[in-house]
């Protein structure tokens, strides 16, 4: 979906339209009072108090009838500059208004819009006139705390959108339809894939059966590739001391992101927020020969990281996370080639999850935010420089995004554009000199003497919490054969003449390795077919007399209404090969 935000035109449109909706408000609210109406990603939003009316979707009709009447009328929009003086005077029944007046630097401009009787403190710009306003449409109400604490009195929130076309709004309108449809935290919760419980605590998701299955899967299918290309996979603790991270240097860079220390007797103890200090240590453990390298060590890892309470979100953003994580430790004269096999791991993976909308993006430092980055103005350089020289000869088009790298050096973030406009990072490549030399790792060259390996830190699936996210709101939650939760769905016509032999065909299938449930529930056929439908099992078998008589199976693909009459043998065949192959 378009982020208006980023879109000259529309953003200009949306905070016009969030003044026609301020405006509408106070013909039929009086007394209201305004805190901020900015453009956001989705459209705009206004925050107002309405003392003790809470607004109902009656009301945000009744906003809108207004809004279309002043749009109609099409009165022109004014900009004024006024001084400080001036604008407390005339926003003074406005204790919002004067709080942000008071905001205004000295001698920064102050400027208000007009629109026939309505007059608003803002900055601008805005379109020519309301009439420009007027193919918007209100989506909805919700609390939003003045200035965002929880100390302060609770304002209403009215978001909306708006389009220079009908058809456009339609479109939109039409694609947010979708991305709700999509929304992962729905379709976990009518597929049981995965649960939170305030008991539990936010960001806490539990995975239930249905929804395991799938990243069993996913972490097989990862590590099968892994292997395949030389990776140790390891386990590692999920708490160490904070002495860990005072010599990786997290400790410094990354604890307001971590949880609190535990103080058991002598020792202070935290949940690990990554995996990095600890594959450090394992490389570590021995010594190594320049013919070693690289080594590559990997760990599907549980890692914990503190996230506030109201930025946790589904899978997607949570506070434990499991990391499809590896170290890669290797020589200077490696890097080129060991990026070059990480890229072509990632491509090989889209291909497989037809993942096709994505940018390289190289993510550098600020060089001005000496607090968020390691201080080190050669090591970055040189990071830097050598990753961006790698990605160059490799071929790879990609953008630079500076303040986006990790604390201990720049990386190749491949960003998705996720199937509701997310625009989310999912794997990651990331170059470090920095590491090797706080926990002194060491090679011996090829002349005898100790030499230092660099790290490569890489995440292909990133979370599988994360991915497991995408890959819902991607499908629909219509998982390939491969990761279907229940790959087949065996249905009798009848219990009583045909249970027998879907029970010999749902025991065949099961010991030949698929996924099957039996729905033999003494419920109509339809009815067992609807639900198998909402459950988006792939295949359903239907077994009646012919079934049973020619010992074969009719079965219906998810999607199709025609069924197929095969032999079982032969079905079989087929699913094997739709695994095999992943489609």
């Amino acid at each position: 979906m378009i982020d208006i935000k980023e879109d000259e035109r529309l953003s200009k449109l949306n905070h016009s339209c969030a003044h026609l909706l301020a405006q509408a408000v106070k013909h039929l609210y009086p007394k209201a009072k305004f805190w901020v109406g900015p453009v956001i990603s989705e459209g705009f939003y206004y925050d107002v108090d309405l003392g003790d009316h809470t607004l109902t979707d009656d009301d945000l009709e009744k906003i809108a009838k207004e809004m279309k009447k002043l749009a109609k009328d099409g009165k022109r929009i004014y900009r004024v500059e006024i001084s400080r003086e001036e604008a407390l005077e005339k926003f003074k029944d406005d204790p919002y208004k004067i709080d942000l007046i008071n905001e205004i630097p000295d001698g920064e401009v102050i400027s208000c819009y007009t629109q026939g009787d309505f007059t608003d403190l803002c900055r601008g710009p805005h379109v020519d006139s309301v009439k420009e306003c007027k193919n918007f449409k209100l989506l909805k109400v919700s609390g939003a705390y003045y200035k965002g604490d929880s100390k302060n009195k609770m304002l209403q929130r009215i978001y909306g959108v708006c389009f220079d076309s009908k058809e456009d709004l339609d479109n939109y309108l039409a694609a947010l339809e979708d991305a709700k449809e999509r929304d992962h935290r729905k379709i976990g919760k009518e597929l049981e894939l995965f649960m939170g419980h305030e008991l539990v605590g936010p960001g806490l998701q539990m995975w239930l059966a249905n929804g395991a299955t799938v990243r069993y899967e996913l972490e097989k299918y990862i590590k099968e590739k892994e292997v395949k290309l030389g990776y140790e996979h390891v386990y590692t603790p999920y708490l160490a001391s904070t002495e860990l991270y005072k010599v990786s240097g997290h400790w410094d860079h990354y604890k307001d992101d971590m949880f609190p220390p535990m103080k058991i007797d002598n020792e202070e103890l935290v949940l690990r927020p990554m995996n990095c200090p600890h594959h450090m240590l394992i490389y570590k453990s021995k010594l190594h020969s320049y013919r070693d390298l690289p080594i590559r060590i990997g760990e599907l890892a549980p890692d914990f990281r503190y996230e506030a309470s109201g930025a946790v979100c589904g899978l997607e953003r949570v506070r434990q996370m499991c990391q499809n994580d590896a170290h890669l430790f290797v020589r200077p004269d490696q890097i080129k080639d060991e990026v070059s096999k990480v890229v072509n791991l990632i491509l090989d993976v889209y291909k497989d999850f037809n993942i096709t909308d994505y940018a390289f993006r190289l993510s550098l430092r600020d060089k001005n935010n000496t607090e968020k980055y390691f201080d080190d103005d050669d090591m970055w350089e040189k990071a830097e420089s050598e990753l961006r020289r790698v990605l160059t000869e490799l071929g790879i088009d990609f953008y630079e995004a500076p303040g986006e790298a990790a604390f201990y050096g720049p990386k190749l973030d491949v960003q998705i554009k996720s199937a509701i406009g997310h625009d989310v990072t999912l794997s990651t490549c990331q170059l470090d000199f920095l590491l090797p030399e706080r926990f002194d790792l060491t090679y011996v060259d090829e002349n005898g003497k100790k030499a230092r390996p660099v790290v490569i830190h890489r995440a292909i699936l990133g979370t599988f919490d994360r991915f497991m996210a995408f890959l819902i709101e991607e499908t629909k939650g219509v998982f390939p054969l491969w990761l279907a939760p229940v790959q087949v769905k065996v249905i009798p016509v009848n219990n009583e003449y045909h249970l027998d032999y879907a029970k010999e065909v749902t025991d065949q299938l099961k010991d030949a390795g698929f996924r099957v449930e039996l729905d033999a529930r003494d419920e109509k056929l339809g009815y067992r077919l609807r639900e198998a439908t909402l459950k988006k099992v792939p295949y359903v078998l239907i077994l009646g007399d012919k079934e049973m008589a020619d010992k074969t199976i009719s079965y219906r693909l998810f999607g199709h209404k025609e069924t197929e009459t095969v032999s079982l043998d032969d079905f079989d065949k087929m699913l094997l090969k739709q695994i095999k192959e992943r489609r």
